[in-house]
Order: C-alpha cells, then structure tokens, then sequence
C-alpha cells in the first residue's frame, strides 16, 4: 500500500501544477500561431499564458515552501506582478491595434465598435451640432 504523507503530496501537487502550466503553454504556442489575426492571438498571448506562468509560480512557491520551508516573497511578488499586467497589455495590445485599424479575421461577426468609434465619432458629432446651433441662432 502506497502510504504519502502531506509534505510529499504538496510536492506532487507542486509538480502537477508545473506539468500543467507547460501544458498550457504550448496550447498557447499552438494558438498564437493558428490564430487569424492580432486579436485572437492577443488573446492566446494574455489568457493562456498568464494562467500557465501563474500555474508554474504557484508550483514554484508551493515546492519550496513544504520542501525547504521557504516562503519566497518574490515568488509571491511575481504571481501578483503577472495577475495585474498581462491582462493590461493584452488589452492595451488590442486597443493600439484596433486604433490602427488592423482588420479582423473575416469570420469575426460584426464589429460594433467600428461605427461609434471612427464613423460616428461622438465628440466631432457633439462639435458640429452645437456648431450648426450656433450658426443658425445668428
């Protein structure tokens, strides 16, 4: 009979985190580059691998943790570093490119914001009715 004790299943949970976190890494490779366009592919980027590089932290901290009893603070550091800014810069990656007008995959569906943002342009539309107002009051 197999009989673990705590220490030696948080280690295996450690290193199942780790084997995880490589998993979804490569399906994240696999995405960016079978992806369409610069959105999707954003997307590959910030989501699957930010949920893998935290998986392989947590797996990190994790080991020393119950192998070494050692709490690194910069493990904790870089898995909140990580949670915060890779979902940031996916958007703001996206953002830029949307600005740009980098076009979608054609399977996309319809793209909504593209008529408040660059043909009905809220503010030159508000610009030129109060305009208008103002030249017919005179």
């Amino acid at each position: 009979m197999l009989s673990l004790t705590a220490k030696e299943i948080l280690e295996w949970v450690a290193i199942l985190l780790v084997l995880f976190a490589s998993i979804i890494s490569v399906i994240s490779a696999f995405g960016m580059i079978k992806l369409p366009d610069v959105y999707t592919r954003s997307h590959a980027a910030t989501k699957s691998s930010t949920l893998a590089v935290l998986a392989c932290l947590l797996g990190a901290f994790i080991y020393f943790w119950v192998h070494d009893g050692y709490v690194s603070i910069r493990l904790i550091l870089g898995i909140i570093f990580v949670f915060i800014t890779a979902p940031v810069a996916g958007h703001l990656v996206c953002r830029a490119a949307y600005r740009a007008r980098v076009p979608l995959a054609k399977n996309s569906g319809e793209d909504e914001l593209k008529s408040i943002l660059f043909d009905g342009d809220i503010g030159a539309t508000t610009t030129a009715v109060l305009a208008n107002e103002d030249v017919e009051n005179k």
